[in-house]
């Protein structure tokens, strides 16, 4: 058979629905589809979240504590009783052997049937987990294979292989399904198709790395070789596993490099240096640049004047001086008579970027211009006018900048800002707005280079790894509930000096599902009751955009020394001369918010604090969060933290589009397999010359099937 013969026949079959399987009617078939599985494909990579070792079953005294175990005992006796405590109602049942006894206990049941099926004297093979409380040991809800009467229990092994005498995949179920059915239901998956997926890593690849074939590694992965290690399989150590992995970041890799060797492809424009405006604003700026900034311009710079389009990733702490090298970027663009366009995620950073970059253009007689999304009429056509006829050097807007209708005369440089909540898409569309414009993606998020390897595999990254000097580091306290006066009296205090504070809230209006304390309310008890000699100022998302543009400026001039908000306020204000926040219901928010928060203080030459006020309860997950945010200031740590806590599929807030699906993959237990499959990937790209040669097509098709329609390529079509 050809590859392509067999790549298509492997397509269609992986595409099959899952009802083809023997076992899976009408009523099987919503249950699998509960767990998001529609084709053979997906169930392929629904994999064993755990393993269980039914090799042997063992004595009641070789049983580990906090592990699950397999064994057959007697039940010595059956019935119900009453906790001791909270005097809840329970079915227990001791089972013993010769070796000793233990208790199986029901919380939730039905009492006739437990009678009926756990009769004294009834043998069975028990599975559960362990546990031990002071010197009684006990399994709650266990499975139970019962031996029938005159069944010796080695015919009962032997008659069940799928569940006795091997390595046992466990797999994640819904409601109406059972691990005995879903081990059957992938017994026949694995049997019947798993040969279907055909491997198209190249083989030499499969040899350096002793890779097996994705059949292999498949079977491997639900139905273990009793020779396997079952520590190697609980850690996803074992050879299929990582085969599985490797097979998935490859063709990840292998997408991005073509996008970068698309980039590269591409002719932009190769851009002149004449400094006619970049000297003028260094002798103008009140400081230097730090070594970082320079640094990371030197990078730009050179991307600049390549004849490819720049598609470089500038990474920086909050306060780390990026816009200050947007703008540097904005004027090289603009003394070659290009315009540049700046997109940010909310108006109030696109505001403030808007007055940053004004204050200067004025000074060296340039124009820029704020493109919103509600303007009048009349006013907004006289703006897309100047835009498209080359009047306004730099546009600042939201997604308003992306719309239809936003022509430029020449867009030579696009600055998208707060990445992390843009996808590849608006990236794309921006990229449209010109031929082929040089493109700089800025995010304060500082990501963790597993993660800006796999999302931002198609940039070139930048990171500026130092403050500006004079900026203090922020002190960060926890306080309890019960402790908020000791935080209002260090917010009167930093007021009584002539200083400003903010105290944000998560949500805006009281809702009756939440006793969250909503900041309109808030507001209201904050100037009547604890600070009424100040002025308090309110601003959150729902307010109109020139109410919000009031209240920021009367805070910026000093007139509101108090501002209470939502995260309206999480990018892009900046007060010098605000030293304290103080965070309610800390535990309701996420990491990289709490630290973007805490961005919004030290931004002057004055000691800032910020001050954590949790909910009276709240999670063991919140708690860590809370503990890294007291912890550490840098940046990158709180990101990695951020990445432990809450995995790499929530790390972005929503899910990054442009990017297929890791199903087996995880960024952080597999960061060598990552950055083996890279290197394996672009290196494959090259030697094809963009999978152009004739051995490349099955890994050329295979990858297109992958990535769907996202690769954006002509070179790939």
């Amino acid at each position: 058979m050809t590859p392509d013969i067999a790549s298509t026949t492997h397509h269609q079959i992986l595409n099959q629905r899952l009802d083809i399987l023997h076992g899976v009617g009408p009523r099987m078939l919503p249950k699998l589809q509960k767990l998001g599985l529609e084709t053979i494909e997906d169930a392929f990579y629904h994999l064993p979240v755990r393993y269980e070792d039914r090799r042997q079953l063992k004595k009641i005294n070789q049983l580990n504590d906090n592990q699950q175990e397999v064994f057959v005992a007697t039940v010595l006796a059956s019935g119900e009783s009453t906790t001791t405590r909270s005097r809840r109602r329970i079915y227990e049942v001791i089972v013993g052997d010769e070796s000793g006894k233990i208790s199986l206990k029901w919380f939730r049941y039905r009492k006739p049937w437990l009678q009926k099926r756990f009769p004294v004297g009834q043998q069975a093979i028990f599975i559960g987990e362990v546990k031990r409380f002071a010197a009684n040991r006990e399994i709650h809800h266990p499975d139970a294979e019962l031996i029938s009467s005159g069944q010796s229990i080695e015919q009962l092994l032997t008659s069940d292989p799928l569940n006795f005498g091997r390595i046992l995949p466990v797999y994640a179920l819904t409601d109406g399904l059972t691990q005995k059915q879903a081990r059957k239901i992938w017994y026949r998956l694995i049997d019947e198709y798993a040969a279907s997926a055909l491997t198209f890593i190249p083989p030499e690849v499969q040899q350096k790395y002793c890779l097996l074939s994705n059949a292999e590694a498949l079977n491997q992965v639900h139905w273990p070789d009793n020779r396997v290690d079952l520590m190697t399989l609980e850690k996803g150590q074992d050879q299929a596993r990582q085969s599985l992995v490797f097979d998935e970041f490859f063709f990840l890799e292998l997408g991005l490099a073509l996008k970068r060797a698309g980039v590269q492809l591409e002719e932009g424009v190769a851009f002149k240096f004449a400094h006619k405006f970049t000297i003028p604003l260094n002798k103008m700026l009140p400081f230097k640049l730090t070594d970082a900034q320079r640094r990371v311009l030197g990078e730009i710079k050179r991307d600049m004047m390549a004849p490819e389009p720049m598609h470089r990733l500038l990474q920086g702490d909050v306060g780390s001086g990026k816009t200050l090298v947007a703008l540097m970027s904005a004027l090289i663009a603009i003394e070659n008579n290009a315009q540049v366009a700046v997109v940010a995620p909310t108006e109030i950073l696109a505001e403030q970027h808007y007055h940053t970059f004004k204050h200067w253009f004025d000074k060296l007689g340039l124009t820029t211009c704020l493109l919103q999304g509600n303007m009048p009429v009349a006013a907004k056509r006289e703006l897309l006018n100047q835009i498209a006829n080359g009047a306004v050097d730099l546009v600042v807007g939201t997604h308003a900048v992306l719309q239809e209708g936003v022509e430029f005369h020449f867009l030579g440089l696009g600055v998208v800002d707060e990445q992390h909540r843009f996808g590849v898409r608006q990236r794309s569309l921006l990229k449209h707005k010109g031929a082929n414009p040089d493109m700089l993606v800025m995010t304060a998020t500082p990501i963790p280079r597993t993660l800006s390897m796999t999302l931002y595999g198609d940039l070139s990254v930048s990171v500026i790894d130092q403050l500006p000097p004079g900026r203090k580091p922020v002190t960060t306290e926890l306080f309890r509930a019960s402790q908020r006066h000791q935080a209002y009296q260090r917010i009167h205090h930093e007021l009584e000096q002539g200083r400003q504070a903010y105290v944000v809230y998560p949500l805006v209006e009281e809702s009756e599902k939440s006793d969250l304390q909503a900041a309109c309310v808030a507001a209201e008890t904050l100037a009547e009751e604890v600070f009424p000699d100040f002025k308090i100022g309110l601003l959150h998302g729902q307010m109109k955009t020139a109410e919000k543009e009031q209240v920021m400026n009367q805070f910026r001039q000093g007139e509101i020394q108090l501002l209470v908000a939502t995260t309206v306020i999480e990018v892009g204000v900046d007060v010098p001369n605000a030293t304290v926040m103080m965070i309610e219901h800390a535990d309701c928010f996420g990491l990289s918010q709490l630290h973007q928060l805490r961005g919004r203080v030290g931004r002057g030459a004055d000691k800032s604090y910020c001050l954590l006020i949790p909910s009276e309860h709240y999670s063991e997950d919140a708690r860590r969060r809370l503990r890294v945010m007291v912890e550490t200031e840098d940046g990158f740590r709180v990101a990695e933290a951020d990445l432990e806590i809450r995995g790499p599929g929530d790390f972005l807030g929503t899910r990054q589009a442009g990017l297929p699906d890791l199903r087996v993959a995880n960024l952080l237990k597999d960061v060598r397999i990552l950055e083996r499959a890279r290197q394996e990937a672009f290196d494959y790209v090259n030697k094809t010359n963009q999978l152009t040669t004739p051995e490349a097509e099955p890994v050329k098709q295979e990858l297109i099937r992958r990535w769907g329609g996202r690769l954006e390529l002509a070179a790939i079509g």
